[in-house]
């Protein structure tokens, strides 16, 4: 541990607020309250549209919308399209800690720009998909070498650097981005189906990506330039050598890659799930929006109780709620009831999303924060790859989702209770 450090409890910081982060010459920084509400709560409003916009939103959130249309137009079976999402679970992972280390080397937006781009026109192109399932799996492979440039990876590590005190409020807006991608993009991709066919769909959607999430990120998104000179970028925080003989990241690391294996199964699945049990396309992708006003709702409030207590305690309870609702969805056979399990689901997924980020600047400071968020994102694509597929093969095996559903309400109480084997906090002297 870097000698500028040493254990504290969240008590040591009053609200629970975060340390000063530790300079060269013992000197602490801290940022000017003026400089956050001007410059810094504009980058984090243009990272809110980028991530809604991104892989990690539009991508996961429509999936399960799509895979009906694209099993019924070419034969395919449920498993060989969920393939497809494992494809891009798969190449996020080899590739998120190669897009980290450029991160921390170079300023965000010359990594988040050309990212978005590729994401964008990729996921567009799907919309003259040919009946070879090569043809889908490579555009979802190209989707995942850049997805996660385009995501709350790419954009934390700017808003890091403007705040301090509020960095748990300030990264839970960035990423309710996704929960208002889950919000909006189930009913609006069943919508655009609907109405002109889910080719149309792919293009109008990918469009939104190169129209909403661009501009935004030229125009506004840019690092602190007072928060990280080159001196301070390797003087502030764990080495990535020093964070992964860390106790705490490997139990940050377990915990995620178990959540995610429940969480993007149930997601990837939930629209063919709750057809299946009778529910109507339209109340499905109602239930799936209400997964999305949950993960706001959870992203937001997880900030607001970040900044005030132990993020362990915090992630215990929300990840409970994510596993019962993960156990009400193996048994739930109305919109009512799946709209239950989808709240709870989504509760602990948007504090999930919020923990991670901001439990591995709290553990391990901005030094290698992308290159480790990178590695957390690894673990979390590999279950997300895991999952879907685990998915599809029991409904082709089995015509039902319920017992492997049960398996992973287990898996998330399990994922929960590792938040109570975390240590204090660092804190500077």
């Amino acid at each position: 541990m870097p000698p500028a450090l040493q254990v504290s409890g969240a008590r040591d910081h009053p609200k629970g607020g975060l340390p000063l982060v530790p300079m060269p010459g013992g000197q602490a920084m801290g940022l000017d309250p003026d400089v956050e509400a001007r410059a810094g709560w504009r980058i984090v409003m243009a990272a809110y549209f980028g991530v809604m916009v991104s892989f990690g939103s539009l991508l996961v959130f429509s999936f399960g919308t799509f895979l009906k249309p694209l099993s019924v137009t070419f034969g395919w079976s449920r498993e060989a399209v969920s393939a497809s999402f494992g494809f891009a679970a798969l190449t996020v992972a080899v590739c998120s800690p190669v897009l980290g280390r450029l991160l921390d080397r170079y300023p965000p937006r010359r990594i988040i720009v050309p990212c978005m781009a590729v994401f964008g026109l990729s996921f567009a192109s799907l919309g003259f998909l040919t009946p070879r399932l090569p043809h889908l799996y490579a555009a979802f492979v190209l989707m995942g070498i850049v997805g996660n440039g385009s995501t709350q990876m790419g954009y934390s590590r700017a808003v890091s650097t403007w705040f301090v005190r509020r960095r748990g409020v300030a990264m839970s807006l960035v990423m309710a981005g996704s929960a208002t991608g889950a919000i909006v993009f189930p009913p609006l991709a069943q919508a655009l189906i609907d109405s002109y066919g889910w080719r149309s769909a792919y293009l109008c959607l990918g469009g939104m990506t190169l129209l909403l999430g661009l501009p935004l990120t030229l125009l506004f998104v840019r690092e602190n330039p007072e928060a990280r000179s080159p001196a301070e970028s390797t003087a502030a925080g764990f080495t990535v050598a020093q964070a992964v003989r860390s106790g705490a990241f490997w139990i940050l690391l377990s915990s995620l890659f178990l959540g995610s294996i429940s969480v993007n199964g149930a997601l990837t699945h939930l629209s063919p799930l709750l057809t299946d049990r009778g529910v109507p396309a339209s109340q499905a992708a109602l239930v799936a929006s209400s997964l999305g006003f949950a993960g706001f709702a959870g992203r937001l409030l997880t900030g607001f109780l970040l900044d005030r207590i132990f993020g362990p305690r915090v992630g215990l309870c929300m990840l409970g709620a994510c596993a019962f609702g993960v156990l009400l969805l193996s048994v739930a056979a109305s919109a009512g009831w799946a709209i239950v399990a989808a709240v709870l689901i989504g509760l602990g997924l948007g504090a999930e999303a919020d923990l991670t980020p901001y439990l591995l600047t709290r553990y391990f400071g901005l030094r290698s924060f992308s290159t480790l968020y990178g590695f957390t994102w690894t673990a979390y694509a590999m279950a997300g790859a895991i999952g879907p597929l685990l998915m599809g093969k029991a409904f082709d095996a089995t015509g039902s989702y319920t017992a492997l559903l049960l398996l992973l309400a287990g898996a998330t109480f399990l994922s929960a209770a590792l938040y109570l084997l975390l240590p204090r906090y660092p804190a500077s002297e």
